[in-house]
C-alpha cells in the first residue's frame, strides 16, 4: 500500500470513527433534550466529521495517478446519475402514494452506487 493510501485510510477512518461516536452521542442527547433550541445544533453535529472525511478523500483524489482519477470520475458520474434516477423515480412514486424517502438515505445511496461502480470500472483496467 502506498503512503498516500495509508494517509487517506488513517484520515478517513479517523473521521468515520469520530462520526460514529458523534452519531451515537447526538442520538442519546436528542432523546433527552425535549424542546431545547440547542436540538438543531446538536442534530447537525455529525456533519462535521463527514466534512473531515470529504477533505481526506479530496486530498487523496489529488494524489492519485491519472488512471485512478479516471476510474473515480467514472464511478462518481455513475453514482450521481443513478442516485438522481432513483430519487426522481421515488419522487414520482410518492405522488402516487408511496411513502416519502427520508433525505438521510440519499448520501448513503450515492456512496453505495459509487463503490459498486468503482469496483466494476476498476475491473475493466485490471
Amino acid at each position: 500500500m502506498q503512503s498516500a493510501e495509508k494517509r487517506y485510510l488513517r484520515e478517513f477512518l479517523s473521521a468515520m470513527l469520530v462520526y460514529a461516536v458523534v452519531v451515537m452521542g447526538t442520538s442519546w442527547l436528542l432523546e433527552r433534550m425535549g424542546g431545547s433550541p440547542w436540538r438543531w445544533l446538536i442534530a447537525v453535529a455529525p456533519v462535521i466529521p463527514i466534512a473531515f472525511a470529504l477533505v481526506a478523500f479530496l486530498r487523496f483524489l489529488n494524489r492519485m495517478d491519472e488512471l485512478q482519477r479516471r476510474i473515480q470520475l467514472n464511478a462518481i458520474g455513475f453514482a450521481a446519475g443513478a442516485t438522481g434516477m432513483v430519487t426522481l423515480t421515488l419522487g414520482f412514486l410518492e405522488s402516487a402514494g408511496l411513502p416519502c424517502l427520508s433525505w438521510v438515505w440519499i448520501f448513503p445511496m450515492l456512496i453505495a452506487f459509487w463503490g459498486v461502480a468503482a469496483f466494476v470500472v476498476s475491473r475493466r483496467y485490471a
